[in-house]
């Protein structure tokens, strides 16, 4: 197969971080037999210094001729960047949102599970982490909160800010439907997560889902509240299968999720739209503190790639190997700085990228 990647390296570590996962794409390239090319994308801060503009229409574009697209990180340090010295719209994280606008990359995936080896890390009590959890996060992502209306200005003397929650049946019900799907490959169930004993717009959201359960008798269909859903992932995450949410929950939500594995840098997550078309990406931030030492974990990245190929090029055995790969390290003993724990080895961003890729075969 051929496939065509853009790739978005962008701030902080997410240079060293995508490197690897390259490394490993062209692993899987040449055992598997496929062909891939690259196109080096813009965005965030690094597109801010070169053309002034976290995302350019020109960018955006040559995005929507790729298959695919891999990310890493964007952004910097908000107190010290000049990026956070702009205006909100044209900060490194609003490239984001118009890139995930423009692709219409409605449906955010973040799977998040507790590797054995790994255990040692979960904060969680013992019991608990001992039980084990593999869930799969779905957020509604290019509606709510983060994409309503939006306005500051003075009344009456006082500052007023306002931000406007709108979603549409028609925007739920294509990210529920999405995650019904997805629940039939995976335990068949699915939480829905909202408030709606206080907000419209989630009794909208549990009255769509409820109606496109329907048409899944298989999936079993539970609604949670959201502040329930956030207690419950500390206290029995190994309850969820699929958490299908709207875009502000689920970004809290799933933040959360990463850290009970143990470390956000092993958190992967998939944006797709109604094509196989994706942008992939780790869950977590730039980590600018730490851009340029070579210890960043890049395992999250490598798992998106792994996500890129199940779901935008159904390459399921090519994904299955690199997830396998990735298993194979953690249970030899290698672990980043952030997963580290006694009598462990600890190795670096390239080293752990290097060893990923020679275990796959």
């Amino acid at each position: 197969m051929e496939m065509k990647i853009g790739v978005i390296k962008g701030d902080g570590i997410g240079p060293e971080i995508v490197e690897e996962a390259m490394k490993v794409l062209d692993r899987i390239a040449e055992v598997y037999g496929h062909s891939i090319s690259y196109t080096q994308l813009l965005m965030g801060g690094v597109s801010i210094d070169v053309n002034g503009v976290p995302l350019t229409d020109e960018t955006l574009e040559e995005a929507k001729g790729c298959d695919a697209v891999l990310m890493g990180s964007i952004g910097g340090d908000a107190k010290t960047s000049p990026w956070y010295q702009l205006e909100p719209s044209k900060r490194p994280e609003a490239g984001l949102l118009a890139l995930r606008k423009g692709l219409n990359l409605f449906a955010n995936l973040r799977p998040a599970m507790l590797y054995p080896e790994l255990k040692g890390a979960c904060p969680l009590k013992e019991e608990i982490a001992d039980r084990g959890f593999d869930m799969m996060i779905m957020r509604e992502l290019t509606g709510g909160l983060y994409f309503g209306k939006r306005s500051t200005q003075t009344e009456n003397g006082v500052t007023v800010a306002r931000d406007e929650l709108t979603y549409s049946e028609d925007e739920i019900r294509r990210i529920a439907r999405r995650g019904f799907d997805i629940a039939m490959k995976r335990r068949k169930k699915v939480t829905s997560v909202d408030k709606a004993n206080v907000l419209d717009s989630s009794r909208l959201w549990r009255k769509v889902t409820e109606e496109v359960a329907a048409d899944y008798p298989e999936v079993q269909l539970e609604n949670m509240l959201v502040d329930n859903c956030a207690m419950q992932l500390v206290k029995d995450p190994a309850q969820f299968d699929v958490i299908l949410t709207e875009n502000m929950f689920g970004d809290i939500l799933s933040d959360e999720a990463s850290m009970v594995t143990g470390s956000i840098g092993m958190l992967p997550s998939a944006s797709l739209n109604e094509t196989k078309f994706g942008l992939y990406e780790p869950s977590g931030g730039s980590a600018p503190d730490i851009a340029g030492k070579g210890i960043a974990n890049p395992i999250a990245t490598i798992l998106s790639a792994a996500m890129m190929l199940r779901f935008s090029f159904d390459l399921d055995r090519e994904a299955d190997a690199v997830e396998a790969a990735v298993s194979e390290v953690l249970k030899e003993g290698y672990r980043t700085i952030d997963i580290m724990s006694e009598g462990m080895n600890q190795i670096g961003t390239k080293e752990m990228g290097d060893l990923i890729s020679s275990h796959i075969r």
